[in-house]
């Protein structure tokens, strides 16, 4: 159901649209008895006005539209002189399409200009040839984009949206009260301000995905924002966030207790966390960096120190219940200070110098040439659903316009305008789509037939018919659904083209050809390509995800266990922080196509934020936890026991997510907890690991039965499942 805000934008955008159009059409068709001016000035404001889902405030959609308006201008100009051979119109729209489509990499407002884009070029590639009517498409676009760029700007347009940096803002004040006990919330509630979070529960407009250094460290800071509540979630589950924050708190209470300074570190530290979150939420506010920098690095050296002084003979170690707390409150501070460095960049955008990890925060310091090819090598991969998308769709495209050449379809551009309309990224939402268009095409077509029968070449009827007509469609189609809009689409052409050129009722019998036959080949597109959409990727980006997941556990505990310290290399991270990257890609359209609730009920997300968790921790733990002596060798072994149980888990979730049958039936255990002196090397440890632990068990609590059990060597789609080693190993977006 449409609610009431929804609605408003639909009309006002159909307002919008009639007027631009209606302007060019009518001046061009009336006033000058230009045809060819009047056919782009009119079909300029609808491709990118209506038939592209661009995002955003009036402001931001112009922008937009502007930007857009030379490289449409380049592909009406490439489309008008490939139209001479069908051939080279076909190759035409194949790179075309590909390369559009694929354009989504870089974030959604290019992604929402594309198909009016698209449009541009397919409409100039049919024929008739007509080289010397190329400055007049040219000239009739101007003045249609134009014209929808001033009203977008003046007539009803959008307001502005709420800015991610707004919800960030939010979370890091919750995060805040929470630590300092002023609001204390139960753990679903501050899971569920986590979720907020979420790029899917963000506008399109607002959310952080460009390959801009601005935009990753926002969405940087999401994911830390996101770690850092359901570490305090985590924390109020177990009840120690209550104690962490008494201690922190109380100056007194911990002398009165006989302890002495035991818990000096903690009081410490916990007071600049608060500030900064404060720091941080102001800045997101006002869109200003705060002053200085990585101040949480500072925080974290000398908290560290302390803990290191404390680390002396028995009788002065603090009791293990104290080192928790310290442990707990280390973990917290590392988020934080990943917060810090991501929201300065994400409201700077310039470049800095390296900042560790650089595994981490490589983008900070990368030149922006670095940023875009990061992105455009790191989603071609057959692991990719932006490269799915941009294949499936460029092939379909590229088969219309062979077929719509080669039977020479009468206004063959409307086989392509179905196939770009009409295409889906699964096949039961294709055949859905299409069987309502068809319907509605049907009952337009009859309607359009007897309009222009009756009317004949009264063209001032038809006049004054279509300003109407198209703010009717414009507004009604999105409201009542695909058969509404198809149907009224289908009377809008016909009252356009009846006054362009003498029409009869076969125009609106070819539109249904037309419309039939590009269905079919975007529904036979659809069968051969990914017909379940991302609902297969998603399993095997995940699993592809834990596979990567169990060495880097390994690895972290295999360098803070090493004699001598220091003697084994960290782990590499690169492999994770790909895989990461094409799982939150297959994740997010996932999420946006229908029914994904209804056909996998897996906690997906769960996965991601347990990513995160291990890529953190494997960074900041040899950071700030490398031993200046070598552990026991009793607790050394302990520590590497538990990480390769760990491991053996994200190896099972994986094997269960991909359709194998798990090699290991053990599930996830929580490490025994060490015994002797309490080393905070140690109680760190045993921190992140029961941490994963617990995730790890909520993740595998959350497979539905199909997953767990799955049929011996097949995935649930019933092909061949992937190994460890599936996929592209290159650098991540």
């Amino acid at each position: 159901m449409i609610g009431g805000v929804e609605r408003t934008r639909i009309l006002h955008r159909s307002v919008r649209v009639t007027l631009a159009a209606s302007l060019g059409f009518y001046t061009f068709v009336y006033g000058l008895d230009e045809p060819v001016l009047a056919l782009y000035a009119l079909f300029g404001p609808i491709s990118l006005g209506l038939l592209s889902p661009i995002p955003g405030s009036g402001r931001q959609r112009a922008e937009v539209m502007l930007k857009a308006l030379p490289v449409g201008l380049g592909l009406v100009t490439l489309g008008t002189v490939l139209a001479v051979h069908t051939w080279a119109a076909v190759l035409g729209m194949l790179v075309v399409g590909f390369l559009l489509a694929f354009a989504a990499v870089a974030g959604p407002r290019p992604a929402g200009a594309a198909p009016g884009l698209q449009l541009f070029y397919i409409l100039a590639c049919f024929p008739p040839y007509e080289p010397d009517t190329l400055g007049l498409r040219l000239a009739g676009l101007t003045f249609g984009v134009v014209a929808l760029v001033l009203c977008e700007l003046f007539v009803l347009p959008p307001p502005p949206e709420p800015t991610y940096r707004a919800a960030l803002a939010q979370a890091l004040a919750t995060a805040r009260d929470t630590i300092t006990g002023d609001n204390a919330l139960s753990p679903e509630e501050l899971r569920a301000a986590g979720a907020r979070l979420r790029l899917s529960n963000t506008s399109p407009a607002q959310r952080p995905a460009g390959p801009g250094r601005a935009a990753r460290g926002l969405a940087q800071a999401g994911s830390a924002a996101r770690r850092l509540l359901e570490q305090l979630a985590h924390l109020t589950e177990m009840g120690e966030l209550r104690e962490l924050v008494r201690s922190g708190a109380r100056n007194d209470s911990v002398r009165e207790s006989g302890q002495g300074g035991r818990d000096t570190a903690l009081r410490t530290l916990l007071p600049r966390v608060v500030s900064l979150l404060d720091d941080t939420a102001a800045a997101l506010r006002t869109g200003r960096a705060a002053p200085g920098s990585q101040r949480m690095d500072e925080a974290i050296d000398d908290f560290q120190r302390i803990r290191a002084r404390q680390a002396g003979p028995a009788d002065e170690v603090p009791p293990a219940e104290v080192l928790r707390r310290q442990a707990a409150l280390l973990a917290v501070a590392e988020s934080v200070r990943a917060l810090e460095i991501s929201v300065r960049v994400g409201l700077d955008g310039r470049r800095t110098p390296p900042i560790e990890p650089t595994e981490l925060f490589w983008y900070t310091h990368a030149a922006t040439a670095q940023l875009w090819l990061r992105r455009i090598t790191g989603n071609i991969s057959l692991r990719s659903v932006q490269f799915h998308n941009a294949l499936r769709i460029a092939a379909a495209l590229a088969a219309a316009r062979l077929v719509a050449g080669s039977l020479d379809l009468t206004h063959g551009f409307w086989v392509l305008l179905a196939v770009l309309t009409l295409s889906r990224t699964t096949v039961g939402e294709a055949w859905t789509a299409i069987r309502q268009a068809v319907t509605g095409n049907l009952v337009g077509a009859v309607v359009a037939g007897a309009l222009l029968t009756g009317l004949a070449r009264h063209t001032e009827a038809y006049a004054a018919i279509l300003a109407p007509a198209m703010l009717i469609a414009f507004a009604l189609g999105p409201l009542l659904g695909i058969a509404w809009a198809q149907g009224l689409f289908t009377l809008v052409v016909a009252t356009a083209f009846a006054q362009i050129a003498p029409a009869s009722w076969r125009l609106a019998e070819a539109r249904i050809v037309d419309v039939v036959t590009g269905s079919a080949i975007g529904l036979l597109c659809g069968m051969l390509a990914w017909p379940a959409g991302a609902r297969a990727e998603v399993r095997r980006t995940m699993a592809g995800l834990l596979y990567e997941s169990g060495p880097l556990i390994k690895g972290t505990v295999g360098m803070l266990a090493a004699v001598p310290p220091g003697s084994v290399p960290a782990p590499a991270s690169l492999p994770a922080l790909h895989r990461l990257r094409l799982a939150e890609s297959a994740y997010a359209q996932f999420r946006s196509e229908p029914g994904s609730d209804v056909h996998v009920r897996a906690d997906w997300h769960a996965v991601l934020l347990t990513a995160h968790h291990i890529l953190l921790g494997a960074q900041w733990l040899p950071r700030f936890d490398l031993p200046t002596n070598a552990l026991p060798p009793e607790a050394g072994d302990r520590a590497r026991a538990g990480a390769s149980a760990l491991a053996r888990t994200t190896d099972r979730l994986a094997d269960l997510c991909s359709g194998r049958r798990p090699k290991t039936a053990d599930k996830a255990t929580p490490p025994v907890r060490p015994t002797g002196p309490p080393l905070p090397v140690l109680v760190d440890l045993d921190m992140w690991l029961r941490s994963l632990t617990a995730q790890l068990t909520r993740i595998e609590a959350g497979l539905p039965e199909a997953i767990r059990r799955p049929a011996r060597g097949t995935t649930a789609a019933g092909t061949p499942s992937p190994g460890p080693g599936s996929g592209p190993d290159g650098p991540g977006n």
